[in-house]
């Protein structure tokens, strides 16, 4: 049985699926899909907390689904911009979990990743699928996976 290990930027999913469908991504959806292709040794998402009620209902609910959630606060500039990146924790991350696993499975639409992805690929040999918006999705991050899943209406709720 293939092991997989699931990386969601959280941030990424949310704003491109509300821009693109103005919807929410299905988590659980995707739980079952992936499962279907093997045993889920890791399922990380990762979020920005600014401590509200409706993101706690939410981060629950993907920690029911059985994923485990990482958090960053969300910072609040004096000039009105915020920040709250998990690109480098994911990149972290993804390194360790590509040693024991067999699939590696990304979400997001961030260019960053590609070449993540790409060493990942050459250096352990692990097969890679990326999900995203494909019209907001950067075409290095697409090309550097082994395979490209458009989110679209079946993974929306």
């Amino acid at each position: 049985m293939k092991k997989i290990a699931i990386f969601v930027d959280v941030q990424n999913i949310y704003y491109t699926t509300r821009q693109e469908f103005n919807r929410q991504f299905n988590y659980k959806k995707l739980w079952q899909l992936i499962s279907e292709k093997g045993e889920i040794i890791a399922a990380t998402a990762y979020a920005i907390d600014r401590g509200d009620q409706k993101q706690i209902n939410f981060q629950s609910a993907l920690k029911n689904i059985g994923y485990s959630v990482k958090l960053k606060p969300y910072i609040q500039r004096s000039d009105g911009s915020a920040k709250g990146d998990w690109d480098v924790g994911i990149a972290i991350d993804v390194l360790d979990a590509a040693k024991n696993a067999d699939i590696v499975v990304m979400l997001s639409g961030d260019g960053d990743f590609d070449l993540l992805l790409q060493k990942i690929r050459k250096e352990y040999s692990v097969y890679v699928e990326v999900y995203g918006v494909r019209s907001l999705t950067a075409n290095t991050l697409i090309d550097s996976a082994d395979e490209f899943h458009e989110i679209n209406e079946k993974l929306l709720l």
